[in-house]
């Protein structure tokens, strides 16, 4: 599928890393749960954020998080205290969603990499914020910010594919280095988690433009089958409803034990529920 790119002329516009701002403004509207604030180059972290690449290598920042995520969970779901790997689990899968997004928002929305170093990258230690830098990008041939600088040009769709699984697996990679061990699972389960959100994004852009079908699609050509480290493919299904509707599904390749946190309840794309339960919530709405 030749998904052509939205984005408005560049005609006035001298740098890549401009064209990402208006990027990833257009992503904050189209994403109201992604708190994003866009940084300029020369900005310095500050007290407040932690780069990407540094949570690996700071247990004592990963800690903080941890604290801050468990009192989040806490207040939003008002139940018990959740497990320590439950709460590590649950902030895994926030900042993939969240990171992923920087790469795959302007892929999907315009048809652009980001280029984004572990340093562009920054998450909030006191809230659910991230913070981006934006840089130079990968982009197709007939793009029109193809001759800007910064902008490195990639033969075909499949290239930019590629390009954007290598940039989700290198940001992916640093999360799980920082959280993996606290979370009581393999790598196969981790790497799961990090396909489903990569996945989980691009879906939820189709459904905020107004087109899941196009969003299903790229998806599946993103990752017809196991890329590795993503070890499943987005493995997208049709369920049928009573009146002849065909509805998009899948089912996590990971679990993101959103169901031990409030009771009883699962997410849409859970292994633990079935096609008919799952149908019934769809066509409820």
């Amino acid at each position: 599928m030749n998904l052509a790119p939205t984005s408005a002329p560049v005609r006035g516009v001298e740098s890549c890393s401009a064209l990402l701002a208006s990027s990833y403004r257009r992503l904050s509207e189209l994403s109201p749960t992604l708190t994003l604030h866009i940084a300029s180059p020369a900005s310095c972290v500050g007290r407040r954020w932690s780069e990407l690449g540094e949570l690996g290598r700071h247990p004592q920042v990963v800690d903080a998080l941890l604290e801050s995520e468990a009192a989040r969970q806490f207040d939003c779901h008002e139940t018990a205290a959740p497990r320590p790997d439950v709460v590590a689990s649950r902030m895994l899968h926030r900042f993939l969603w969240s990171t992923f997004l920087l790469l795959s928002g302007p892929w999907y929305l315009e048809r652009r990499v980001p280029r984004l170093r572990p340093e562009d990258v920054r998450i909030s230690r006191t809230d659910n914020a991230f913070q981006v830098v934006p840089g130079g990008f990968a982009c197709l041939p007939d793009d029109a910010a193809a001759c800007l600088p910064g902008a490195v040009v990639l033969p075909d769709e499949e290239a930019l594919h590629q390009e954007l699984r290598t940039a989700a697996a290198g940001q992916a990679r640093h999360l799980i280095t920082a959280l993996g061990s606290r979370l009581r699972r393999g790598p196969r389960a981790l790497w799961g988690m990090a396909e489903d959100d990569l996945v989980a994004g691009i879906w939820h852009l189709g459904r905020a433009t107004g087109d899941e079908e196009k969003a299903v699609s790229a998806a599946g050509e993103l990752l017809p089958a196991p890329v590795p480290p993503f070890p499943a493919g987005a493995g997208f299904r049709r369920l049928r409803g009573g009146d002849g509707t065909s509805y998009p599904t899948r089912t996590r390749a990971g679990c993101c034990l959103f169901y031990t946190v409030p009771p009883g309840q699962a997410c849409a794309t859970c292994p633990r529920i079935g096609d008919a339960d799952r149908l019934a919530r769809i066509v409820g709405g």
